[in-house]
């Protein structure tokens, strides 16, 4: 059964969930040297967002990931392979489609790796920015209600807008 897109209000659990997630990632790869960051809109104070905790690991090489899927499967989480982003390793836990955890691995440092926490920083630092973002989001959610890929895609270009202005561009 496909998930629908479904903008809950911020929570303040998420911070806490992040943490005992992160722990039970950080357990079951036993890399003190693993970085593991809270990303994507549930990293957010005060945005709304899809219930699902964006999480991102960053390795020294991509090819250490083969050796993360048997543990990570111990803890719930499935590898799904996405030949589109050859620079991430992604991994889904939770019942639905979608998921309620998703595990986003890449190379530590890489572009891919600020982008995603100078976003996740721009809006924390620029409450009119993420207000703009939570309401694109909930009419994008109204308007792509069971198309989670249309809704991604319409909310791309204010992403991308973002990471630039992030940049300093």
């Amino acid at each position: 059964m496909e998930k629908t897109v479904k903008i809950e209000e911020y929570n303040p659990d998420w911070v806490g969930e992040f943490q005992q997630e992160k722990a039970r990632i950080m357990e079951v790869l036993k890399n003190d040297s693993l970085c593991v960051e809270h990303i994507g809109s549930t990293s957010v104070m005060g945005l709304g967002a899809k219930p699902i905790l964006d999480i991102m690991a960053g390795v020294q090489h991509l090819a250490e990931v083969d050796m993360f899927i048997e543990p990570l499967k111990s803890i719930g989480y499935e590898f799904v392979p996405h030949k589109e982003f050859p620079e991430r390793r992604f991994f889904r836990k939770g019942q639905w489609r979608a998921g309620t955890h998703h595990l986003h691995i890449y190379r530590f440092g890489s572009e891919q790796w600020k982008d995603q926490l100078s976003f996740r920083d721009y809006l924390r630092s620029h409450p009119d920015v993420r207000k703009q973002y939570q309401q694109l989001k909930m009419s994008l959610a109204e308007k792509h209600p069971a198309d989670i890929v249309g809704y991604t895609k319409a909310k791309a270009p204010f992403i991308l807008n973002v990471m630039e202005s992030a940049k300093g561009g």
